[in-house]
């Protein structure tokens, strides 16, 4: 997934209101900027970041300029547009480049299932049940290489593990797949402490055959773009069954 325009780099001064930030450009100007992130965005909106910005000129967007990427310590890129995971899960998939997930002959996206849901992908060949795949934007790292999901409460997310564990009940296959925006974190598992419930669900979700898998990303100034699978912790991921487990 290639940017439309080259960004444009500068200094976050704040975000607020979910979706806008204001930034300050190199040239001296102060620009709003829209966020595309609804999410609390922990670590990643501090003022003072170095940011980039994807210009437009569309005369129908109020805002002339969309925030993409945070700059992290150590040369480090983060991407912050939850609609970018499921772009590259697209292109990912119609690659063959999702491990356990190639050799379907057929690839549809926002797929009605389970109660008012919409998966992101279903997959399909002949001889084989459907595929079902929900994708998930991870940005959150704390410690070590570790990335983590959700950075907040998320009831949504939540329903979305029980939609794909019902499709494993009726005798299908369900895929969780988290895309790592990311390019400091080689391992994935649950932020159980800042939503125990999705983490009781994952463990739920997972023990009734649901797969999860995360997918690293290249993330440069000029797009991002699939990368290799990352290892999902196999442990129980709700912190009162985690912190009994060696």
């Amino acid at each position: 997934m290639k940017f439309a325009r080259p960004l444009i780099r500068g200094r976050l001064i704040r975000r607020y209101k979910r979706f806008l930030a204001d930034v300050a450009l190199a040239d001296g100007r102060a620009v709003t900027a829209h966020c595309p992130n609804p999410g609390s965005m922990l670590g990643l909106a501090a003022a003072g970041m170095a940011v980039w910005l994807e210009p437009n000129d569309d005369p129908r967007r109020k805002l002339r300029f969309a925030w993409r990427l945070v700059e992290l310590p150590g040369g480090h890129i983060a991407g912050i547009d939850t609609g970018v995971p499921n772009r590259v899960a697209a292109e990912a998939l119609r690659a063959g480049a999702v491990p356990g997930l190639g050799g379907y002959a057929e690839i549809r996206a926002e797929v009605r299932f389970g109660q008012g849901s919409r998966a992101d992908f279903r997959l399909t060949a002949p001889g084989r049940p459907p595929c079902w795949v929900e994708v998930k934007n991870v940005h959150l790292r704390r410690t070590g290489d570790w990335a983590e999901f959700p950075d907040c409460v998320t009831a949504r997310g939540r329903k979305h593990l029980g939609d794909l564990t019902d499709r494993v009940a009726a005798g299908e296959r369900a895929v969780m797949l988290y895309v790592v925006q990311r390019s400091d974190c080689a391992r994935f598992r649950l932020a159980g402490d800042l939503d125990p419930a999705y983490a009781g669900a994952f463990d739920a979700a997972r023990a009734a055959g649901v797969e999860m898998r995360a997918l690293g990303t290249v993330i440069t100034t000029r797009g991002v773009a699939p990368g290799g699978a990352i290892p999902v912790d196999p442990s129980p991921q709700a912190l009162e069954i985690r912190a009994t487990t060696p």
